[in-house]
């Protein structure tokens, strides 16, 4: 990368070194060691229970990267299906391979409040809540009851509760 050049970086960060480019602009660039991930957990639309991920969507973010980037990683996936309905979809959407995911579960509506297109979009009015809330220790700690202290039911019955009653206010 650039960043970091003609910066204290490279001063601060003994272990960060500069690389000149193999290609003829022969630029200079700072290069640092991969940082590996403990752990990735990843969200798809499906998944069958080997570990095979699949993307619906128009944009398969980064899922891919984030599980051949960790020692281990866990694909939750709105809808563990048999292998087979896999190649429902164009055979790009299978983004995600068997042999780098270690656990598998079904988590309907489980990348809230973010999307799992086409499933479902951002749920933008729960995004500002959310958002509010973080900025006040009091109105946190009615948010973090609501929505935080139960396990993925729970959270998920508050969440449609509260867009049911048309108010979200925790």
């Amino acid at each position: 990368t650039r960043a970091g050049l003609g910066s204290d970086v490279l001063t601060m960060n003994p272990g960060l070194r500069t690389v000149t480019s193999p290609y003829p602009d022969g630029e200079e660039y700072v290069a640092m060691p991969a940082l590996r991930m403990d752990v990735a957990l990843i969200h798809l639309n499906r998944a069958d229970a080997a570990g095979n991920g699949q993307y619906l969507g128009p944009d398969p973010y980064f899922d891919d990267l984030y599980s051949m980037a960790a020692d281990r990683c866990y694909l939750s996936c709105e809808e563990v299906v048999p292998t087979e309905r896999l190649s429902e979809a164009p055979f790009q959407s299978l983004l995600v391979r068997r042999m780098y995911v270690t656990g598998v579960i079904e988590t309907p509506r489980g990348a809230h409040f973010t999307s799992c297109v086409p499933d479902y979009d951002r749920d933008e009015e729960f995004q500002r809540q959310y958002a509010a809330a973080a900025k006040e220790p009091g109105t946190w700690s009615r948010f973090e009851e609501t929505y935080l202290h139960g396990d993925e039911g729970a959270y998920q019955a508050a969440v449609s509760a509260a867009a049911g009653t048309g108010s979200r206010s925790a």
